[in-house]
């Protein structure tokens, strides 16, 4: 029920948002392509917000030892690993127009590639052929030590200097109310989608856990 909720909640959100970008928010000065803004911003903190959830689920596994918080860390690593890919295109060709290059080797946009080939790395392990609770042990460690970088993603223009915005605020300099409805309209859109698939996923690994049991007692019956 909550999954057909939030997937519903999620579907009219997307739409009032897709509206927004297109008839509500004024063009601004870079032209139409600045509007790709407003799917990159979303992007980009559902993915931290995702790396994030997989740190907390992965230090309740340590201590309790429960594999429902490892469904939890893969659920939301897949998601994280999505919509830090999206980020990064919707990055790209937005910093092609407004910058004239797809990439710019500066430290925010580094540090988040590097983020997204960790939380990769993540998922291959997750998938290599490993006893369930050793896996998950491994994984948990891993969870807790590649969010080392998701803090240095944040804050990388202010430590670091960056041709990128640095954070929220500045992205939001001159932005007009509009704008800034647009902008908040997009992370409640995506948040909605975010739970749904987080649900959904989380369940779906369940589910193949429960099988994978059963198929294993029968193998041994």
């Amino acid at each position: 029920m909550k999954v057909k909720i939030l997937a519903a909640l999620s579907g009219v959100a997307l739409l009032v948002h897709q509206y927004m970008i297109w008839h509500y928010a004024p063009v601004a000065q870079s032209g139409p392509v600045q509007k790709i803004f407003y799917m990159h911003l979303p992007c980009s903190w559902w993915a931290l917000v995702s790396f994030f959830v997989v740190f907390v689920s992965s230090l309740l596994y340590l201590f309790r030892r429960d594999p429902a918080y490892d469904r939890v860390a893969g659920a939301a690593a897949e998601l994280g690993v999505l919509f830090a890919t999206l980020s990064l295109v919707t990055g790209s060709v937005w910093a092609r127009a407004e910058w004239g290059h797809w990439w710019v080797w500066d430290p925010k946009l580094t540090t988040a590639l590097i983020m997204w080939y960790v939380y990769a790395g993540y998922l291959v392990l997750r998938s290599t052929p490993m006893g369930r609770d050793r896996k998950a042990l491994v994984c948990a460690v891993l969870g807790i030590v590649a969010f080392l970088d998701v803090p240095l993603v944040f804050f990388a223009a202010k430590l670091w200097g960056s041709a990128h915005p640095d954070g929220l605020a500045r992205q939001g300099s001159g932005m007009e109310p509009r704008m800034w409805h647009t902008v908040f309209a997009g992370l409640v859109a995506f948040g909605f989608m975010w739970g749904a698939l987080l649900l959904t996923r989380a369940g779906q690994l369940g589910r193949m856990a429960r099988l994978e049991a059963m198929l294993v007692w029968d193998d041994e019956e």
